[in-house]
């Protein structure tokens, strides 16, 4: 059956992917009209045939650090369906980084590139609509990483400390307009972005599950959502931390590896 006229439209990036892949199924289910955003065509592509009403799936392959590539998408579902009940800018990549090594720098740019401005570029297209009509909700994907400043992940915990404090500015700022915003804060999720992590994940949670979650604290608007619950112990822990222990015991963490060639980032997407 195809999904009724009163069905969700949902528009999300990093949709070839981790998260925002296991969104986009767990809403395809639900009979959502769906905009899918990721570089990758082909993924992109067998992602929408999979899907139970792959009429009602729009796909779009760019690179979400690309503002007018975003924007067009985002006009063309607009145009195609109307402007969406929910949008989630899930794209995010992340690597190990040395603010020593010059080679570095590239890497840190497209982390927040990726990560932050491309979240703010999904974003930008659809607030003034959903304002005007006083209902929508946009969604982040932050990460408890960017509760403290994490070893090795410096580009990492900026963008995702930056992304958790442009979302609230944003709440705030929307608040009047009824347009809801929440931050999901992951912790460790199984994507493959965690695949290549070569030490110990706590919690570790499983995609499908983190996207079941996700959706019910999207349906209720919740403000900041932090799953698994365990996460939300540890990182309530973390933000109270004085500063002269945290330093001490941060310094023994384990330290994500870099990348072979910085300067090559690439969108994937969550689960810290």
């Amino acid at each position: 059956m195809p999904p009724a006229s009163a069905a969700l439209r949902i528009f999300i990036t990093g949709a070839s992917s981790g998260i925002g892949l296991a969104l986009a199924r767990h809403y395809a289910a639900e009979g959502a009209i769906l905009g899918l955003v990721g570089r990758n065509s082909e993924r992109l592509q067998a992602l929408a045939q999979s899907l139970p009403h792959p009429h009602a799936v729009q796909c779009y392959a760019l690179d979400v650090r690309d503002a007018a590539a975003l924007q067009a998408a985002a006009q063309d579902f607009i145009t195609r369906f109307g402007c969406p009940d929910i949008v989630i800018a899930s794209a995010g990549i992340s690597a190990g980084v040395h603010t020593a090594d010059a080679a570095d720098l590239p890497g840190f740019q497209a982390i927040m590139q990726t990560n932050w401005l491309a979240m703010v570029a999904t974003f930008q297209p659809f607030v003034d609509l959903m304002s005007e009509r006083r209902s929508g909700t946009l969604v982040g994907v932050a990460s408890v990483a960017g509760v403290r400043g994490l070893p090795g992940h410096g580009a990492y915990s900026a963008s995702k400390a930056a992304v958790i404090a442009y979302l609230e500015s944003l709440r705030v700022e929307l608040r009047a307009h009824r347009v809801g915003v929440v931050t999901l804060v992951p912790g460790y999720i199984r994507t493959p972005m965690t695949d290549g992590n070569p030490f110990p994940m706590p919690f570790l949670m499983d995609v499908d599950r983190f996207a079941r979650k996700a959706a019910g604290a999207i349906a209720r608007r919740k403000r900041f959502a932090v799953y698994p619950w365990q996460m939300r112990v540890v990182a309530a822990l973390l933000a109270g931390v004085p500063r002269w222990l945290y330093d001490r015991l941060a310094s023994r963490a384990p330290r994500k590896p870099r990348a072979a060639n910085q300067a090559e980032h690439r969108p994937s997407n969550h689960g810290q």
